[in-house]
């Protein structure tokens, strides 16, 4: 899995387009507007249950809610059924938060006649707190199968900016984007990069996904399918043994 297409979970031409795409991944995001939320649950599980069986869909992930936003258990109540690939947490504050969304995975999974610790994890560094927790992930959950980090939420956080003028990460999001590499080696999972979310910038996007790549990273999220095939290209030079 090298692409993980973010796509808000309330707009079905988008969900149509990432399906049909070269992404290996679709992040069905359910954190839309209020008034939009139980539309983006009805679709996402609409989605999950289309895909089922089909051989050449992508890995279909649901981002649900913060645990502590009171939104999270109608997210999972209406996803779990339809039983997606993994659950992404936004919000993860360390071992925790993984230990407490892996407890209401498993109830939902009893519920649904899914196989117990079918759902994976993938958990999410977009706060201090989680970034500072990120190296007691490990041994959290056998369900944790990545761990990515989002540039603009740790930004609005600290009060930098993203990045400097050439478009690199400013220092402190430098660090970020090393300590999730360095966390999710220490737990055995796979390393995501944050999106890239300038459009039409096709080079810089290669550009940073080959970092990524070179870096330890196993994957990037993308925000549009255009970004997804250039970020499948990068990293398959991996496999090739390319530099």
């Amino acid at each position: 899995m090298r692409s993980l297409l973010v796509i808000p979970g309330d707009d079905e031409a988008r969900l149509a387009a990432a399906l049909a795409s070269a992404a290996h991944a679709v992040d069905v995001d359910l954190a839309v507007a209020a008034g939009r939320r139980d539309a983006a649950r009805s679709n996402a599980a609409r989605v999950l249950i289309a895909a089922a069986g089909r051989p050449d869909a992508p890995a279909l992930i649901v981002r649900v809610h913060p645990l502590d936003s009171g939104e999270t258990d109608r997210d999972l109540d209406a996803i779990m059924p339809a039983a997606p690939f993994a659950v992404i947490l936004p919000g993860t504050r360390g071992a925790a938060s993984v230990q407490q969304l892996s407890a209401k995975l498993a109830v939902r999974e009893a519920l649904s006649a899914i196989e117990e610790g079918a759902t994976g994890i993938v958990a999410v560094i977009d706060t201090a707190e989680g970034l500072l927790a990120a190296a007691h992930l490990r041994g959290s959950s056998a369900r944790v199968i990545g761990l990515a980090w989002d540039a603009e939420a740790l930004a609005a956080e600290v009060g930098a900016e993203a990045r400097d003028g050439d478009g690199a990460f400013a220092a402190p999001l430098q660090t970020a984007r090393d300590l999730t590499c360095f966390a999710a080696a220490a737990a055995g999972v796979a390393a995501i990069d944050t999106a890239f979310s300038e459009a039409g910038e096709g080079e810089r996007l290669r550009a940073e996904a080959d970092d990524a790549r070179r870096a330890g990273f196993a994957a990037k999220l993308a925000v549009d399918p255009v970004q997804a095939a250039i970020i499948n290209a990068a990293f398959a030079r991996r496999d090739k043994g390319e530099a």
